[in-house]
């Protein structure tokens, strides 16, 4: 007498997830020699100004963990690259999988990686500070305790973690489109690249500009949630389509 077994999509789903984020640990590392060389880069200030007047001169820095920020969104968008490759695809097949279940692990993966990326990156800022005070000379902080401030800080949580996600799932489908042909390694930072150039020699903003202010300059917080969403919907369901062509070339 046989009996069958029907496992289902979500049980799939997160036997590969748990299993990614056991494999995949070498990611994180990555993302915390980045996010420690950034705050290398952020130990002389974002900004600042000075004055003096006589040999009284006062200088006044701005610390923050914007290059952190941006370091982990670059992180995010390489990351999700790898795990488009072949040496990373072939680590499903250790389970009864299709390519909706791997997709859709790979998207919990990243949201996951999102989440502790965009945590890591804003307490860093406090790392930053204590060593600016500890090692840095006739140095004066001027700056809110974490409890005196909370939201402030989880709004910067919350609105960090979303940009890593998003170019968590830029990088998943650039990932996808180069696994489908390689021409798309030349392709895509030619046109890039080429906008920027072509942009600067009119001396107009063009698209990329474009993007980036309508991500990088919402005052809503309800549009960017919006906003973030639906582009990481959109990128990773067009990546979803995209990866059938990869799954039968494969």
């Amino acid at each position: 007498m046989m009996s069958l077994t029907r496992v289902s999509l979500t049980d799939i789903v997160k036997k590969q997830f748990v299993y990614k984020m056991k494999a995949y640990s070498q990611v994180f590392m990555s993302l915390m020699f980045l996010q420690l060389l950034a705050v290398f880069f952020s130990l002389n200030g974002v900004g600042g100004m000075g004055a003096g007047s006589g040999s009284v001169e006062i200088q006044v820095k701005y610390f923050s963990p914007d290059y952190v920020a941006a370091f982990t969104m670059l992180w995010g968008f390489i990351t999700a690259i790898l795990i488009t490759t072949k040496a990373y695809r072939y680590d499903d097949f250790v389970f009864v999988t299709n390519r909706i279940s791997s997709n859709l692990s790979n998207a919990v993966f990243l949201l996951t990686a999102s989440v502790i990326g965009g945590i890591t990156a804003m307490l860093s800022s406090y790392l930053l500070k204590v060593i600016v005070y500890y090692f840095i000379s006739d140095v004066s902080i001027n700056s809110s305790a974490v409890l005196a401030a909370p939201m402030e800080l989880l709004l910067g949580i919350f609105s960090t973690l979303l940009y890593v996600f998003l170019f968590c799932a830029l990088g998943y489908l650039v990932g996808t489109l180069v696994q489908i042909s390689k021409a798309f390694t030349v392709l895509l930072p030619a046109v890039f690249f080429g906008g920027l150039i072509f942009d600067g020699l009119r001396g107009k903003s063009g698209a990329v500009a474009y993007v980036f202010e309508f991500f990088f300059t919402e005052s809503s917080l309800t549009l960017f949630f919006v906003k973030i969403i639906v582009a990481a919907g959109l990128l990773f369901s067009g990546t979803f389509v995209l990866s059938n062509r990869l799954e039968v070339r494969a």
